[in-house]
């Protein structure tokens, strides 16, 4: 607990808290009397892990590691090279259609232990993709950090602590304000906007399987097994291509407006914001407006 509190009082989310919680269940059940983060603990937990044939095992070293620097020089500290190679994730990008079947999905599904969650995953999935923001940046906004004037989010859990101001477009100013009204009903003094009935914040996890499920109930034709991956991050890489596509269709240069598209989504390197032209649909590849000689200088 002093570990994720030191994290949140740094700025940090603590989205790794569910990975830690998985290796303290582990020590309880294989080395109870084990008091200190050793090799044998920490490879053993991991090792565990991989032939159980869990996911998410990257975000799970990287959990176990800053756990360790935390603790001090007496720690083990995994190495990341203990880490299964993984191809690279290559981002789904969204069709209009799949785009309305997923938001359809989320407005009409029943969750049985929590009727108010229907509102959440309406208005969270439409904020992710409206503003462009990160997963973990949309579900651990707080209340005091939205403008309901103005449409201005401030925007503070980001990779490297970089804040910013996001506003949103009068349409999701509406939601936020209804939703707002809605969770008042439910509210014990929750900080952060999107909650559960039992006033508790969203998790990471939560949020992952809750576009799984909208995802599988867009395409009830479909096996699950058989769809592409989606996740939450997703509905990010569908508002930066929507954007770039807009701008083509204007007849704008991509070159001269990536700085602001950088700035929105708060991109610390203009390689970042840049990565999303090359993954455009191939009609837009030969479009005047990709300046390719100036953005392949970058350096990608």
């Amino acid at each position: 607990m002093e570990y994720l509190e030191f994290r949140s009082a740094m700025g940090y989310s603590n989205e790794h808290e569910q990975q830690l919680q998985h290796f303290d269940r582990y020590c309880y059940e294989h080395c109870p009397e084990q008091t200190e983060l050793t090799k044998e603990v920490v490879r053993g937990w991991f090792y565990d892990e991989i032939a159980r044939g869990r996911s998410c095992l990257s975000s799970k070293a990287t959990a176990i590691r800053l756990f360790a620097k935390y603790l001090g020089v007496s720690a083990y500290i995994l190495p990341m090279s203990c880490v299964p190679k993984t191809p690279d994730y290559l981002p789904y990008i969204l069709t209009d259609s799949e785009l309305a079947a997923l938001f359809h999905a989320a407005d009409t599904m029943e969750y049985k232990n929590d009727p108010f969650f229907r509102e959440t995953a309406s208005v969270l999935l439409r904020l992710l993709y409206s503003c462009g923001l990160r997963p973990n940046e949309g579900r651990n906004i707080k209340l005091e950090h939205i403008n309901f004037k103005t449409g201005e989010l401030f925007i503070t859990k980001t990779k490297r602590r970089k804040e910013r101001i996001v506003v949103a477009s009068d349409d999701m100013l509406l939601l936020l304000k209804k939703y707002r009204s809605q969770r008042a009903i439910f509210d014990k003094g929750n900080e952060y906007f999107f909650i559960h009935t039992d006033s508790s914040a969203l998790k990471s996890w939560q949020l992952t399987a809750l576009v799984k499920s909208c995802w599988a109930a867009a395409h009830p034709e479909v096996d699950p097994k058989l769809l592409p991956r989606l996740r939450p991050y997703d509905l990010r890489h569908r508002f930066a291509s929507t954007v770039l596509q807009r701008w083509l269709d204007e007849g704008r240069n991509l070159y001269a407006m990536l700085p602001y598209l950088r700035a929105y989504m708060g991109h610390e390197k203009f390689s970042d914001t840049a990565y999303y032209i090359h993954i455009l649909p191939e009609r837009l590849m030969v479009s005047p407006g990709v300046q390719w000689e100036n953005i392949d200088r970058i350096g990608m």
